[in-house]
């Protein structure tokens, strides 16, 4: 039913795995918009990674201040480079596509500050690899419905989803439900009336038991 509200997307495998991993750092509590903008100051300023790599936590926290927890992130994404060049001799996340999804998984968990969620993302978004992030309107969709219980955290709804969903359906699954927590299923004022799925709802089928 999503799909046919909002079509069915396919993940474009043309994205650095790199870029990806430091997009995705950049994005933790901000817009997507604040974290674009952020992403671009940081390629302007520099052009490849490795000229990134050994900079000082404190000017590249001002490039990407738009983004929000700027030193914090700084501090990661430099950590994560270190950690790369160290491991790899290179600042190059493309080996990971010659791993299974669980391999790939458990070596950018390695990575300090890499969470459950960027590492999905990187996964399903750059490497084609079967993984299910949990954003927060995943989160609070997937509550509200009933797809999760009431106080599932994010990191075990990630395995939940990834059990209900079929596989080939993860990525546009993934986009269609973020759609419908920003048109419909908005944190303080869900909009029910319109809502497709709202007859499998169960916050809806709460709303609706209350009112008679």
């Amino acid at each position: 039913m999503l799909a046919k509200e909002y079509g069915i997307e396919s993940v474009e495998l043309d994205q650095n795995p790199l870029d990806t991993l430091i997009e995705t750092i950049l994005s933790q509590n901000t817009t997507d918009k604040n974290s674009s903008r952020a992403f671009k100051a940081l390629k302007s300023h520099y052009p490849t990674w490795e000229s990134l790599r050994g900079e000082n936590p404190k000017a590249v926290a001002k490039i990407i201040r738009s983004g929000g927890l700027a030193v914090i992130k700084a501090e990661r994404i430099l950590s994560a480079l270190e950690f790369i060049a160290s491991e790899k001799g290179n600042l190059d996340l493309n080996f990971l596509r010659g791993m299974g999804s669980p391999e790939a998984e458990q070596w950018l968990g390695r990575i300090k500050g890499v969470g459950p969620k960027t590492r999905s993302i990187v996964l399903l978004f750059s490497l084609g690899k079967p993984a299910f992030p949990v954003d927060t309107h995943i989160h609070r969709v997937a509550k509200r419905v009933g797809l999760i219980g009431p106080k599932t955290s994010r990191e075990a709804a990630q395995t939940e989803l990834a059990r209900l969903v079929p596989v080939e359906d993860f990525y546009s699954f993934h986009i269609n439900i973020i759609e419908h927590g920003r048109a419909v299923c908005q944190a303080r004022r869900p909009k029910c009336g319109v809502c497709r799925i709202s007859r499998f709802c169960d916050y809806f089928n709460r709303l609706t038991k209350a009112q008679v």
